[in-house]
Parts: C-alpha cells; sequence; structure tokens
C-alpha cells in the first residue's frame, strides 16, 4: 500500500493507493473519492463493546469503514472535517502511539485502534478522559486543525502545550496537567488555564489552531446568539 498526502497543509485529503483485494481502514464518514471498482463497509470494529469504547469513551464514530480494491487494484480518498494538515506515523508493536479523540483518519490493516483512558488529567485537560491507541504494525494518518508541528523529544526533554493543541504522543512519553500560571489572575488575563507537559522521549505532535475556539467562534457570530 502506498499513501499519499495531497493538497497540504491547508485542506489536506490522504489518498491511498491499494493493491489487488487489499483493504485499509479509516474514520466513518472520511470518504471523499474512490475509484469504481473499490468497495466500502461499514462495521463496528472488534465487537460491539470495544465499538462503543471507541465510539462513547474516545469521541470516535460507533463504525469503522473499511475500504477493499478490487481485482486490479484502486485507489481511495480520505479527508478530515476541519481544514488543516495531515500527517503520517509509523506504528510498530515498539512504538505505539496515543492519539487525541478526532485526530484519527485512517490506518493499514495491520495497525489496532483501541481506547485507552489518558488518566484524570486528561479528563480535566478537556480531552474526555479518553485517548485512542494505535499498536501493532502499519501506518496510521492523523488529521489536525491547522498546520502541524512535530517534536522529537529526547530523554527528560519538557515541552508545554496548551492543552487543545495536543494531536498524538508516543507512548514513551509522559504526560503531566498543570497550571499554565501560578496565579489565577495571571491565568485569567492570558486566556491560558491548563495545559500539558510532556516529558521525552518520543514523538509529540500539536496542531497550530484550537478546534474549540472555531466552535466558540461559529456561536458568537450566529445571529441568535446576538441577540
Amino acid at each position: 500500500m502506498e499513501i499519499q498526502l495531497r493538497h497540504n497543509p491547508s485542506f489536506s485529503v490522504a489518498r491511498a493507493i491499494l493493491s489487488p483485494n487489499e483493504a485499509i481502514r479509516a474514520e466513518s464518514g472520511a470518504m471523499m473519492a474512490m475509484a469504481a471498482d473499490t468497495s466500502i463497509d461499514a462495521k463496528v470494529e472488534g465487537g460491539l463493546m470495544k465499538g462503543l469504547k471507541r465510539s462513547v469513551l474516545g469521541g470516535e464514530s460507533l463504525f469503522i469503514t473499511t475500504a477493499t480494491a478490487g481485482g486490479g487494484g484502486g485507489w481511495i480518498d480520505f479527508a478530515p472535517s476541519l481544514p488543516g494538515d495531515i500527517a503520517m506515523a509509523t506504528i510498530t508493536p515498539e512504538r505505539p502511539l496515543l492519539i487525541q479523540k478526532g485526530s484519527f483518519l485512517c490506518a493499514e490493516q495491520g495497525v489496532e485502534i483501541d481506547t485507552q483512558w489518558g488518566g484524570m488529567k486528561n479528563l480535566f485537560g478537556g480531552e474526555g478522559g479518553f485517548l485512542l491507541r494505535a499498536s501493532g504494525q502499519g501506518e496510521v494518518v492523523l488529521s489536525t486543525y491547522g498546520a502541524l508541528d512535530r517534536f522529537e523529544l529526547e530523554d527528560g526533554q519538557q515541552v508545554v502545550v496548551d492543552t487543545n493543541h495536543m494531536v498524538a504522543f508516543a507512548e514513551t512519553v509522559t504526560m503531566e496537567l498543570k497550571k499554565a500560571s501560578d496565579s489565577a489572575w495571571k491565568s485569567m488575563k492570558s486566556g491560558e488555564g491548563l495545559v500539558f507537559v510532556f516529558t521525552g522521549p518520543g514523538e509529540l505532535m500539536m496542531q497550530s489552531r484550537n478546534p474549540d475556539e472555531i466552535v466558540q467562534y461559529i456561536y458568537r457570530n450566529m445571529p441568535a446568539s446576538r441577540n
């Protein structure tokens, strides 16, 4: 399988070039276009309980879409719901990846997507408490709102990230939640409340835009909200 990243960084699309009868899995509703002889099917991946975990706890769809090429091969395009970049990450048995809700786009068949409790720090950080965990072997494609920043943290190296700008991080990276400032008044003035402190070693991915901000912007500018 070959995955091509197109139209990035602003309105990115992932095109999977499939060998004959090869399949790829994706978040439900992510398909944009595909070859005529490519078929798609949606099912609850891993059984009902695992699907409910991914949906209710992980913030993803209950269903996973599987696209399968015809006998002559094929292709399928996947697009995220928000404008921005998309990125590929290689998953190995030794290098699982933890992903925030809404950032998983698609993955090769050898990658397993499950839900993992991220701890109370993740719950109070606004990410819902649970993260997606990509494990196994293969490529996973992630979507971001805005541009993508990638850091390869050295052992003990730390980076402070606003909670809504986190996309994914290696399982070897530790995450701690803390106040942006030791003063509540300073936090109120700066508009920053809680932040994540990530400590290496391992890769950290961030997005340049905050999804919550676009929701608030739209709400503030809706006609009904001005009355």
